[in-house]
């Protein structure tokens, strides 16, 4: 699939920026805060409704707008489909498809597909488990966009759970009337978090074999990567993602949701008094690790500035691999980003990842300096300067 016109409006820095796209490699060059990253983070979020930089909607809109808007006409197998997404800070964003009525902004998943890079993803491997469980959530919702309702119905129960746990610590003693009330709240929360495991297990099993190959054509070779679920349900998980040593995390792996359901039931049950003494739930989705490994040794604290890299990119090239090997209908494969990126590469792996990148229908890059890229990405580029861009080139 490709984008073959953008248009942005009281976005970031751009208040007007219609800008028509072709298949192939295109690299948007220009100093940096000109507003390169920008264009792909609006496309990106079009993607994924998020965005890559920040966690709330705010800093998309120009300041002094109310709304921004992102539109895009996506060409899919031959068919184009245009998309319309109105952010609306403090209020539900709003969403159209070939203008029609407009809908839940989430509707829109899965209508564009996209993998986007960037030195933000470093944290993938070198940050807190927050960052791995956001990778693999974004992947499962790619997978399967209800996946979206899924995280934000967990959400809002743990929301819940820990409110009344932190209104009972703060009571001073768990009443019966807490108990009751916390039982209802448990299978609200082992439901939703055992649908939530099920996906993330899946997911992670399915992008293994990608991950491994995408490792392999970024580096000489030498070292193997593999990825683990290491879930509550097993054993406690600390905030920075330690464990102690336990079952193998693989026995999750083929459970249906029903059984998920009994384990996170009995884990609520033989961690009560816990979470209560402490006032926050101390199972569930929302505190597992997905522990990534480099030859047999944690990636993270053991990986070199290099490998790490590696690392990061290969978790992007194995989900652009996967999701295209999901829908494998002529012009299905997702949109690959790459912001930023080859500054911060060696010329090996610099030319490495140009000759795997290529064969994407559609290649979106910016870099602050042309002479970064690779003359493998040859292609259209196209100068930004402050609040447009300049005639492109080829």
């Amino acid at each position: 699939m490709y984008i073959d016109q953008l248009s942005l409006t009281s976005f970031r820095s751009y208040d007007q920026l219609d800008l028509p796209l072709r298949p192939g490699v295109t690299v948007f060059v220009g100093p940096n805060g000109t507003g390169k990253t920008n264009i792909v983070e609006a496309i990106g979020y079009l993607a994924s409704l998020s965005s890559h930089r920040v966690s709330s909607d705010a800093p998309l809109v120009s300041f002094d707008a109310a709304q921004a808007m992102i539109r895009a006409r996506l060409v899919r197998a031959s068919q184009a489909t245009t998309l319309e997404l109105e952010l609306n800070p403090g209020r539900a964003n709003r969403a159209r498809i070939n203008r029609a009525n407009p809908v839940r902004a989430r509707d829109i998943l899965g209508l564009c597909r996209t993998v986007l890079f960037a030195p933000e993803d470093l944290a993938l491997v070198k940050g807190d488990p927050g960052s791995r469980r956001r990778f693999l959530d974004e992947l499962i919702v790619a997978l399967v966009p209800r996946h979206a309702a899924t995280r934000t119905e967990y959400d809002r129960v743990l929301k819940q759970r820990n409110a009344l746990l932190k209104s009972a610590r703060a009571a001073g003693r768990f009443t019966s009337a807490h108990e009751a009330t916390l039982d209802v709240w448990d299978q609200h929360m082992a439901a939703a978090g055992a649908e939530l495991t099920a996906a993330r297990l899946a997911a992670l099993d399915r992008i293994q074999p990608h991950l491994q190959a995408a490792y392999r054509d970024l580096t000489d070779g030498s070292k193997a990567v593999s990825a683990f679920y290491r879930s509550t349900l097993l054993g406690p998980v600390e905030e920075d993602g330690s464990a102690a040593p336990g079952p193998d995390p693989r026995d999750l792996l083929g459970l249906d949701t029903g059984q998920l359901t009994d384990r996170y039931l009995a884990a609520f049950a033989a961690a009560r008094r816990r979470e209560v003494d402490r006032g926050t739930s101390l199972v569930g989705p929302h505190r597992d690790e997905v522990e990534l490994m480099l030859g047999r040794a944690p990636a993270k604290g053991y990986a070199s500035h290099g490998e790490t890299w590696s690392y990061a990119l290969a978790l992007r090239l194995g989900s652009y691999y996967l999701l295209a090997d999901d829908d494998e209908r002529p012009g299905s494969g997702p949109i690959l980003i790459l912001d930023d990126v080859f500054a911060e590469l060696d010329a090996a792996r610099r030319e490495r990842l140009a000759g795997i990148v290529t064969g994407a229908e559609q290649v979106l890059v910016t870099a602050a300096v042309g002479d970064d890229i690779p003359g493998a990405l040859a292609g259209e580029q196209i100068t930004v300067v402050p609040g447009g861009v300049r005639e492109s080139v080829r």
